[in-house]
């Protein structure tokens, strides 16, 4: 059963990816040099790290880039948070779903560059492949999250179809898996892991602000799957009652949601009032009410709790959702944003501060598409977008296209939380016309910004690689 669901949807995304690859290029209307460099409206902008800084690649010296251990096939085209980074900025986490493993680099706060430990330093990886660390449970490892208190990384695996847990070393960012079944918790039988329910193509996992639960959305299983986190272990243990699973189809030990079908993206609001997925199949962002006691999750069925891109009964029908895919709240709360892979395009929302319902934002200033669709603004490089961020003060929203990859550069209003992309060439990096020069951004699909702002860190899953950014952020 479960082969035959996924066999049609995954050809649907390779298809569509196919498709966006032969679209028109990012440069087809024309365009003109830089704007100056240290200007005020030069915030935001991207210039990849000379070098072998400017990335490292798997076991690969391709385009410059240095080489890494355990980093073959990151941001895979399902999984949109493949990369982490620890609160305290000094590690990078990478979801390699190629190697089976997390790879581990530690950051220089002045730089921006990334150097990989030796040995089990460096990653963790089934069976302890390339010198890794060993773990159980990481096959096709697609999304990685670090708590808020930096003392675990928490990983979804869609071959093992398992949520995995490690404890962090802050001193080294070394991980080490929890022992016996507090260290993965599986829908399948998995020899050394507890069981858990809806865990069905586990997708994207994000933690809580407060530290006490574990969020995962399963692709295959349309559901939000919720974890109490142990403060001290950082171990999971799923609620026995139907708290413990939101699902879209009715479903023996779970609630029962709207939209849920095939989520692939979520996010956690500062506040810890909400917790919102983009859902693929269903083409919608959805809202959960998320209580701030026990964690548990509810969905309103008056409108608000789901904007979805075709009608459906109990939500509120927005415009260019096709393929829902990343989510990312801005850091004053007040706004949301989503990219969708098949209607190519960013589209932005009003967030109320008491209910935590979402609006669509009005005229153009509700959707960037690639190229142009009626009552939308017109966007370049943005032919297949995935992975999402929010830059830590609120001044840029940056958009992460698998192919032919890109990433597209959005100035954001912080008084109205409106996006705009910025005008010619720091509008977008990639190696395509009328970007700015990157390498190694061939099948991107994830980004982070660090906490400082300052560097902006990028998975690609076909150039086997992580890429570096310097991010401008003041007047020079």
């Amino acid at each position: 059963m479960r082969s035959s669901n996924r066999s049609p949807l995954i050809s649907l995304l390779a298809s569509a990816v196919v498709l966006a690859a032969l679209a028109l290029p990012a440069g087809a209307l024309g365009a003109s040099p830089h704007g100056h460099a240290g200007s005020a409206k030069a915030v935001g902008n991207l210039t990849q790290l000379p070098g072998a800084g400017g990335c490292l690649a798997n076991h690969s010296h391709r385009g410059g880039c240095g080489s890494a251990r355990a980093l073959d096939g990151p941001a895979t085209l399902l999984g949109s948070r493949a990369v982490a980074l620890s609160g305290d900025g000094k590690n990078l986490y990478v979801a390699s779903a190629g190697s089976n493993a997390i790879a581990i680099f530690t950051r220089n706060a002045r730089t921006g560059k990334l150097t990989q430990g030796k040995g089990s330093a460096g990653c963790i990886a089934v069976d302890g492949a390339e010198g890794c660390a060993p773990a159980v449970g990481l096959s096709g490892p697609n999304s990685v999250a670090v708590s808020t208190d930096g003392r675990n990384v928490y990983a979804t695996s869609l071959g093992s179809e398992a949520v995995t847990v490690f404890s962090r070393d802050p001193a080294t960012g070394a991980l080490t898996q929890l022992p016996g079944p507090s260290g993965c918790i599986a829908g399948p039988p998995i020899p050394g892991c507890a069981a858990g329910r809806a865990i069905l193509g586990p997708d994207v996992i994000t933690v809580s602000p407060d530290g006490a639960n574990v969020y995962v959305g399963s692709f295959f299983g349309n559901a939000i799957v919720t974890f109490n986190r142990d403060l001290a272990t950082g171990a999971l243990a799923q609620p026995a009652d139907t708290t413990g699973c939101i699902t879209e189809v009715p479903t023996s030990g779970c609630a029962t949601g709207l939209a849920l079908g095939s989520p692939e993206g979520m996010a956690v609001s500062g506040d810890g009032k909400n917790v919102y997925a983009a859902t693929a199949v269903s083409e919608a962002v959805v809202t959960l009410t998320r209580n701030p006691t026990t964690g548990a999750l509810t969905q309103a069925t008056d409108g608000s709790g789901c904007i979805v891109a075709v009608a459906t009964a109990g939500c509120t029908t927005g415009a260019q959702l096709g393929g829902a895919d990343a989510v990312a709240i801005s850091p004053d709360g007040a706004s949301v944003y989503v990219t969708s892979l098949f209607s190519k395009s960013v589209t932005s929302f009003t967030r109320s501060s008491s209910t935590g319902a979402l609006t669509q934002k009005s005229g153009t200033a509700g959707c960037i598409v690639f190229l142009r669709a009626t009552g939308c603004s017109f966007g370049r490089a943005l032919n297949a977008p995935e992975g999402l961020a929010v830059s830590p003060e609120g001044a840029s929203v940056y958009a992460a296209s698998y192919a032919p990859g890109t990433i597209a550069v959005l100035r954001r209003s912080k008084k109205s939380g409106t996006v705009a992309q910025k005008r010619l060439k720091a509008g977008c990096v990639g190696s395509v016309p009328d970007c700015s020069p990157a390498r190694s951004l061939g099948g991107l699909g994830s980004l982070v910004v660090s906490p400082d702002g300052r560097f902006l860190y990028a998975a690609a899953s076909k150039s086997n690689a992580i890429t570096v950014f310097r991010r401008t952020t003041a007047q020079r």
